[in-house]
């Protein structure tokens, strides 16, 4: 018989297809006791989905369980939908609580006794973060500790739970998980060799590079030799013996597919991008790894696809190849460069400069910030350069807008670059974001007295951040769904980045834009939504209070029930769109002078 199985009120179900009769696998499940799918945090931090996994023979289902009883809830509070408020409880381990214990087991299609994994370890100061079959009685599972600076790989036996750690990766830092978006692989686990080996990204020798490991962890192979990082991996030809992936060794804005030899690799990867289409190029490749969907943009040139042959990468259809198709965008003139700040960091810069434009003159600047370990902001991609939020044509309009970013970001440039941050979220990214800030404003053409900065988000808490404690650079900004204060934020996230607060609040403290809001002398607007479940509304109060405490006058928009997106509702985004663009009209005037 075929059967499907799903997840519903938490607990576990398998459905015969053909006779519809539903078997309940789990009967404990609970709004906190969760069966075979996670909690918020686990799907926010970690991409967590699918919690179960169907053994390769189909006769057993292996699923997490996790245990959010002791995870405090955050109470949402919906004050429009009915005449009385409605209070929304979410699951919510703030920076400084202890994880969700979870736990690993495996169940028959006949039910009977889960048998749990024993996984050594406490389950409240551990995360598990990738589980896979690798035969109908064995698992791998991937294990954090709670710092997420440990991550060890074990074989669990579905028979006794009985496991055995093969391979553990230590970092100072934070150990970056394996997961789709780096091997193509759901569990991370990309196997090679009939399942005798597989591939694995880590950052162990200072650069993000793939490893071919044995199945007993004993041998282990660097593929992608050199000091460059890869984006991710493409595809694996093991007939060819080649591993396809992304990287851009020379420019981080940018990225381009390579391949190494599978065994015996040389030393320098060999680039299989035509290097004349300088940008952003992405891939799927077949699973006979013959073709491949191929896209490219880049800062002037909209995104097209193809479709090409490998490894020559040529086009199916020669009239419909990249290179006869592109058109370059001739309204756009975005320029890519570096600066150099005054402590010698070298930063990524992007300068869209208005239309008609008179070096003789001077124009107002709005500057576009992330700042965090999440995002970059300087992709030489189209659309990298647009304001998304502004209501016209800023380049008509005579603003010019740069995009830095900061070290800390995960751009292509070493664990290093990346992992500056550690501890000093709020810190050393605000610094350089100021500092690159400060080396634009030397060109002539930058009105110094007209500057602005914006971001969402973290972009958000970055904006608040240079606005309060760099007045000298900055005189307005907008700011969205900000965390104003780092102890609000969830635990994964935080403690990932900045360690324990027990251990270290003084940087926390440091970190949180709250600490410097009676630095404000500025224009700022301050926007949130009441309903966001990832960056809390309480941001928003505490950090008013703060405001209101030091006499500081500033514009607040609070929109009822969305969430950190703030798209809900008719007319929503025109609004905030009307709302950002009319506030910095008015205090970061348009056009040259």
């Amino acid at each position: 018989n075929k059967y499907v199985a799903y997840v519903s009120g938490n607990n576990l179900y398998a459905e015969d297809i053909a006779t519809s009769q539903i078997r309940k696998l789990t009967s404990d499940g609970s709004r906190k006791l969760i069966n075979g799918t996670f909690d918020w945090v686990y799907e926010e931090e970690f991409g967590c989905r699918d919690g179960f996994r169907w053994s390769p023979d189909s006769r057993q289902i292996a699923f997490w369980q996790i245990d959010a009883t002791k995870i405090r809830d955050y109470y949402m509070l919906n004050t429009t939908d009915s005449n009385y408020s409605k209070v929304i409880p979410v699951e919510y381990p703030k920076v400084g609580e202890s994880p969700s214990p979870s736990k690993i087991g495996v169940i028959t299609l006949n039910g009977g006794l889960i048998r749990w994994m024993k996984i050594e370890g406490d389950p409240q100061q551990h995360y598990i973060t990738r589980m896979e079959w690798t035969s109908p009685n064995e698992l791998i599972v991937q294990q954090l500790d709670r710092k997420q600076q440990e991550s060890r790989l074990m074989y669990c036996r579905t028979g006794d739970g009985n496991t055995s750690t093969f391979w553990a990766e230590e970092d100072n830092a934070w150990v970056d998980l394996n997961s789709a978006e780096l091997t193509g692989e759901p569990g991370g686990w990309k196997w090679v060799n009939k399942g005798q080996e597989f591939l694995w990204v880590s950052e162990k020798d200072g650069w993000r590079h793939i490893y071919r490991i044995s199945k007993d962890g004993k041998t282990v192979t660097l593929l992608t030799k050199g000091n460059y990082d890869i984006g991710k991996i493409l595809s694996v030809d093991e007939p060819g013996n080649w591993v396809y992936f992304t990287a851009s060794p020379t420019n981080a804005t940018q990225l381009y597919m390579y391949r190494v030899r599978l065994n015996n690799p040389k030393e320098e990867p060999e680039l299989v991008t035509p290097a004349a289409l300088k940008g952003t190029h992405g891939y799927q490749v077949s699973p006979n790894r013959k073709l491949a969907r191929h896209s490219f943009s880049n800062y002037n040139t909209s995104p097209v696809t193809e479709w090409i042959s490998l490894p020559d990468h040529k086009a199916l259809q020669a009239a419909k190849s990249i290179d006869k198709i592109i058109k370059k965008d001739a309204s756009i003139h975005v320029e890519y460069t570096q600066v150099v700040t005054d402590d010698n960091v070298k930063l990524d810069v992007w300068i869209n400069k208005p239309d008609n434009f008179n070096p003789a003159k001077k124009y107002p600047v709005v500057l576009y910030v992330y700042g965090e370990p999440a995002a970059t902001v300087t992709d030489d991609s189209y659309g990298t350069h647009s304001n998304f939020l502004y209501n016209g044509n800023m380049a008509g309009d005579g603003y010019i807008q740069v995009g830095i970013d900061n070290r800390g970001t995960p751009a292509l440039k070493g664990a290093a670059w990346r992992k500056a941050i550690y501890g000093k979220v709020g810190d050393i990214n605000i610094k350089d974001l100021a500092m690159g800030m400060k080396k634009l404003l030397e060109l002539p053409y930058m009105d110094k007295s007209r500057v602005a900065v914006w971001g969402w988000s973290g972009g958000g808490s970055s904006t608040l951040h240079l606005l309060f404690r760099y007045p000298e650079i900055f005189q307005t900004g907008i700011s969205i769904a900000a965390v104003a204060n780092q102890l609000f934020y969830d635990n994964i996230y935080q403690e990932r980045y900045m360690g324990l607060p027990q251990e270290n609040m003084q940087a926390f403290v440091n970190g949180s834009p709250i600490t410097y809001a009676k630095g404000l002398k500025g224009n700022l607007l301050y926007i949130h939504g009441t309903g966001d479940d990832n960056v809390h509304y309480s941001n928003a109060e505490v950090l008013i209070n703060e405001l209101v405490k030091n006499g500081k006058q500033f514009q607040l928009m609070a929109y009822p029930n969305r969430t950190h997106g703030i798209s809900e509702g008719p007319g929503t985004w025109q609004h905030l769109s009307d709302l950002y663009t009319n506030f910095l009209k008015k205090n970061c005037p348009p056009g040259a002078k």
